[in-house]
Order: structure tokens, then sequence, then C-alpha cells
């Protein structure tokens, strides 16, 4: 069991270190090239490319993971590959040299957790049973790495600019390669007969089909809030720092899910979790879209992300973990990334860039709260399905 902790601790410390730089990377990333005068559209596409690379990217990486075992050293060469990419921020040559900058890191970094969650998923199970205790007490680290520099970046740009977002890319990025590195040598034996499982049998399931449809749009409000959330506080008047505090509100409460949810999550089946928090995503959105201008409730609404992100994301890991066992894991957490995060991603970019451009930022977030709603009949009809499919088992009563 001890031998077990240790060998989690460097997995820890690989997620605290990915967040820290993610807590920095896309709350401001919008902020920096706003300040490099590009237009909302531009911005909005430029700020979609880490999706546009998760539809193809994770499940790439997670195949060769798959398919060699490898899932350690394939964290180490995307972490040190994304660490030099990122160094080309540095260099100012227009708007077609920047976005294939950020394409090629986003290319190397998307698929880390999802390798990362594969490669410790026995580590964080009892008796072949995804164990929600030991998952959280791994992920609040990443929450806290997060935290961290979403406060920390809100304050330093809030007084010396946004100059300083290139430096801050490498110095995290940095952090990323060491933890990567620091990770224990695992390598997965991989069967001959395994290679030839197949993915198709398991997404054929109506079950599975509805649960990455609600996926789909659960993400897709909160990739509204991931890419235009700052632009909108930004246009409301609220400074950097009150932006970095409203974010680091956000991941406080996240924080303390993730270190409590072994009493929570077992209270209801993940399905009936995944209704409760799309329904939940519908009154945040609508909150954010209605009452930013008041910042008790802006607040009141950051702190349902304990439901909608926290909450909801491990209910996610645990299905996967059922839905796609053995040698699918890689395939069913790239699945994860380029279905629930890479293809609403874009979609978010896209729709998102061309209505605020139009109607203005708030508009962004009005139709947010109608793909939560449409998350929430999804989610409904995975109840149904998980429900029905306990009946039809053998020895039901």
């Amino acid at each position: 069991m001890r031998a077990q902790r240790r060998q989690l601790l460097p997995f820890a410390a690989l997620s605290a270190s990915y967040f820290a730089h993610i807590g920095f990377f896309n709350p401001y990333l919008p902020l920096w090239l706003h300040d490099q005068g590009l237009s909302l559209l531009t911005i909005s596409l430029l700020s979609s490319l880490q999706s546009a690379t998760r539809l193809f990217a994770p499940y790439g990486w997670g195949w060769l993971s798959d398919h060699t075992g490898e899932r350690v050293r394939l964290l180490r060469f995307g972490a040190s590959a994304a660490l030099v990419i990122s160094c080309g921020l540095w260099v100012d040559w227009g708007v077609g040299w920047l976005a294939t900058v950020l394409a090629l890191m986003f290319m190397h970094t998307s698929a880390m957790m999802p390798m990362s969650e594969a490669a410790m998923a026995h580590l964080v199970s009892r008796a072949g049973s995804f164990d929600a205790g030991r998952y959280g007490r791994v992920r609040l680290w990443g929450s806290l790495g997060f935290l961290v520099t979403v406060f920390a970046a809100g304050a330093w740009f809030e007084r010396f600019g946004m100059h300083d977002f290139p430096s801050w890319t490498v110095i995290t990025l940095l952090a990323v390669v060491a933890s990567a590195w620091a990770l224990p040598d695992l390598r997965e034996q991989v069967a001959a007969h395994e290679k030839r499982q197949p993915v198709w049998p398991v997404l054929r399931r109506p079950v599975v089909r509805w649960f990455f449809t609600s996926l789909f749009f659960h993400v897709l409000a909160h990739m509204m809030i991931y890419i235009f959330f700052s632009l909108y506080l930004n246009s409301l008047g609220y400074s950097k720092t009150m932006i970095g505090v409203l974010w680091a509100v956000s991941v406080l409460v996240e924080v303390a899910f993730f270190f409590t949810q072994s009493r929570w999550l077992p209270l209801l089946s993940p399905p009936a979790w995944l209704v409760l928090c799309a329904g939940v995503m519908v009154l945040r959105m609508g909150m954010t879209a209605m009452g930013a201008q008041l910042l008790w409730l802006l607040m009141l609404a950051q702190m349902l992300h304990a439901l909608t992100f926290a909450a909801h994301h491990s209910m996610c890991i645990a299905s996967l973990s059922e839905y796609f066992p053995g040698n699918l894991r890689g395939r069913g957490q790239a699945l994860y990334t380029v279905l629930a995060y890479g293809v609403p991603g874009v979609v978010a970019g896209l729709l998102g860039g061309a209505l605020s451009e139009r109607f203005g930022l708030s508009s962004v977030f009005w139709l947010a709260l109608a793909s939560s709603a449409v998350a929430t009949a999804c989610a409904w009809q995975v109840q149904k399905k998980a429900v029905l499919q306990q009946a039809l088992q053998p020895g039901h009563s």
C-alpha cells in the first residue's frame, strides 16, 4: 500500500505542474492576444486551436500508448517537445507564426492528462474498481497548481502588463518536463491478441453514445467559459487581479470537492451525477449571462464549478473505466478528450467568436445556457439506459 502511494506522488506532481501551466495559460491567453491588438474573432480562433488539436492528437497518442505500453516515455517526449516549441512565443513573426507555434505546442500537451490518467489507472483502483477517494487526492494537486498560477499570474499581469506571457509559458512547461521525468518507469505488457481488441463495439452501445453526446454539450458550455470568460469580465471593467480571483474561487471549490468526494460520490450513481451536474450547469450559465455585473452573484456562479466540473469530471473518469477496460483505457481516455473537449472547443471558438463579434460577449453565455439544457436531456437518457441495462442483467431482481 505504501509503495503504491509512493508511486502516486510523481503523478500528483505532474498533475500539479500541468494544471499550473493551464492555470495561467488558458485564462490569460485571450488577454495576451487582445494585448497584441488582435480582433475578437482572431482571438477566438487562436484560442480554439488547443481544442482543434484534440480532434486527432490525443487519440493518436492514446493508440500509440495502448499498443506499446510506453505511456511514461511518451509523456516525457511530449512535455520536452512542448517546452522547446513554446520558445517560439518569444518571436513576433505575425499571426501565422503564432498559430503554428500554438498548434504544435498543443499537439504535444493535449494528450498528457489522458495518458497520465491511463498510466495511473491501476494505482487509483481497488479490487479492479475506480476508487474516487484515491483519484481525488491525486487530482486535487492539479487544482491546487491551477489555483496558484491563476491568482499569481493575474496579480503579475495587472502590475507588469501582459508582455511576460511567453516567459510564464516556458517556466511552467519546464516544471511539467521535470515532473514527467520524475515519473516511475512504468511499462505495461501488451499481449499480441490484446492489440487487436477493437473500440467500435463499445461505441455502438446506446448508453456510451448518449454518454459522449451529453459530454459534448456539457463541455461546450464549459468551453465558453474557458475561451471567453476573461474577455467578458475585462469588457465589464473587472481588473486582471479580480479576474484571477474569480477563476481562483472556482478552483478552490474544485479542490474542496476533490478532497472530500469519497463522501459524496457514493450517494448517486455516475449517470445520476451527470444529470445533476448538467442541471446545475444550466443555473451557472444563466447566472453568468444575466448577473455578471453583480460580483456576489458571479462569485456564487463560480462556486458551482464544484459540481459542473469536479463532480462531473470524476464521474466521467469512473464511467470511462467501466466502458473502456484493459488495453482500451488509452483510447477511451483519448476519445474523452477528442469528443468531449476537442470538438466542443472548436465549436465554442467558432460560434462564440462569431456571436461575440455581432451581439457582444454576453451572447456567448446564453448559447452556453442552451447547450447545458441539451446536456441535461442527454444525461437523462444515459440514466435511463443505465437503469434498463441493470434491469436486464442476469440475477437482477
